[in-house]
């Protein structure tokens, strides 16, 4: 029985040595890249172990450059794993942009995968342009009509530019741009709706596609409706408004009328008031008269005929039919 235990520990030991030696030297891989073409040692895949480097990406992207006719420096692959970059993404897009004719260096798919896009999607753009829809744009033509126009955009992608070029929101910005430029210099929303690739004629002339990593080839309008009367809008909010500054300054001017009359009621009751306190002078200012011998009894008495002549004038004046108040 011991003997039996201590086989099964050898046996298992034995197949755990195996498997390391085999993980350490993958034989396979050197096999199968032998039998494919490239030319790759047994030492290399052994350091690509110790370089954290998985030999299978390599040397199946060795394999497959090297069967699409694509010659692949195993250090550079190496490299670009290591620095973060997709291996397998570089070297399907490279095959792809090979087959499609589409110049596209290795340096060029590298940098454009280390710059976060995906490089081999960016080669199928190029062979098959996308279509991207723009959300509703809003304009206003000179008649004060407002449109609600859709389009369709489809672009390509424009190699050269995927690193450092603006995205679909630049696009899709810039687009949206063009159709409020050319419905707002429209005379009337009527010639919008009959001619409305005049939209893609204008927009497609403003070379929208300059910096960014497509290249626009169509804008077609899919949809446009009719909004609001905006000028109607503006031209009675306008309206509301002068009304209500007339209002203000009607009510400005009333409550300075009324502030004016109840300063001349002010007045006039102060002036009363100063002949009521004169006429209460006038017997004080007698009787000193009277004591300083300034004033005689019969001057007295000729003053009071004058104000009862002034008097009898005054009723007789206020008698008279052409002077009697309107019932």
């Amino acid at each position: 029985m011991e003997s039996i235990g201590l086989y099964i520990v050898i046996i298992i030991g034995a197949l755990i040595l195996l498997w390391i030696v085999f993980y350490f030297i993958p034989v396979g891989l050197w096999f199968q890249a032998l039998v494919s073409g490239v030319r790759i040692s047994l030492l290399q895949l052994i350091f690509m172990r110790w370089r954290k480097v998985p030999p299978g990406v390599i040397v199946s992207a060795m394999i497959e450059g090297w069967k699409a006719g694509i010659e692949l420096q195993r250090n550079d692959l190496e490299a670009h794993y290591l620095a973060g970059g997709h291996v397998s993404q570089v070297v399907h897009a490279l095959v792809s942009a090979s087959k499609a004719n589409i110049d596209l260096p290795f340096k060029m798919a590298t940098a454009i995968d280390l710059a976060g896009r995906d490089v081999f999607e960016a080669v199928q753009m190029s062979v098959n342009p996308k279509v991207i829809d723009t959300p509703p744009v809003t304009a206003v033509a000179k008649d004060g009509i407002q449109l609600v126009a859709k389009a369709r955009v489809t672009v390509r992608a424009n190699i050269h530019q995927l690193v450092g070029g603006a995205g679909e929101e630049t696009v899709l910005a810039r687009v949206g741009e063009g159709i409020v430029s050319s419905i707002g210099s429209s005379d009337s929303h009527k010639a919008v709706l009959e001619n409305p690739d005049s939209i893609s004629r204008v927009v497609l002339e403003k070379g929208l596609d300059a910096g960014t990593a497509f290249e626009i080839l169509s804008i077609d309008i899919a949809d446009i409706d009719i909004g609001k009367n905006i000028g109607a809008v503006l031209q009675m909010d306008q309206a509301n408004a002068d009304k209500n500054i007339a209002q203000a300054k009607a009510e400005e001017r009333r409550a300075m009328a009324v502030a004016f009359e109840q300063e001349m009621k002010a007045k006039a009751q102060e002036a009363r008031a100063k002949v009521i306190e004169a006429e209460v002078q006038v017997p004080l200012a007698m009787a000193e008269a009277f004591r300083a011998g300034n004033l005689g009894i019969m001057d007295y008495y000729r003053m009071k005929n004058i104000e009862a002549d002034t008097t009898m004038r005054d009723n007789i004046a206020k008698s008279e039919p052409g002077n009697r108040p309107k019932k």
